[in-house]
């Protein structure tokens, strides 16, 4: 199956609805590595947003516009691809950690939007990382044995 075409066979006559069926409704948490697995494997188009504010009441569009000249990795907002690309790279431990705490990511928006050649509309969701206070990470983490 093309991925292009990928979310015109989901059930739903709505991009809500069509993404409901993949478990991507407005409130719901969702593990970061559901969300890169639907991303890949659908097509949609997702964001994962640092600040509350700007997620709970910006456009999608409204904020890329605005942070468009600014670098992937310096804006408030990134997609699930490359955060997850850049931190497996980057903290060898992240897959183990993920495993035994999951990351879940509250779903703040969905919908569709036109694709960047304006030929096709592209499925998006955004969505809200939890800010480090929340996160469950109290439990000690299980010591190698290295003997």
């Amino acid at each position: 199956m093309n991925i292009k075409n990928a979310p015109k066979t989901l059930q739903g006559s709505t991009p809500e609805e069509k993404l409901g069926f993949l478990g991507l409704a407005i409130g719901k948490q969702v593990d970061i590595r559901t969300l890169g697995a639907l991303a890949n494997t659908y097509g949609v188009e997702i964001v994962l947003f640092f600040e509350e504010d700007l997620a709970r009441t910006r456009t999608l569009a409204s904020v890329m516009e605005e942070y468009r000249s600014v670098s992937e990795f310096e804006r408030p907002f990134i997609n699930v691809g490359s955060f997850l690309e850049f931190t497996r790279e980057n903290d060898p431990s992240f897959e183990q950690t993920i495993r035994e705490f999951p990351l879940m990511i509250e779903i703040v928006s969905c919908g569709d939007r036109p694709s960047e050649t304006g030929n096709t509309t592209v499925f998006f969701v955004t969505g809200l990382m939890p800010f480090l206070d929340e996160l469950d990470v109290d439990a000690p983490l299980p010591v190698p044995d290295v003997r």
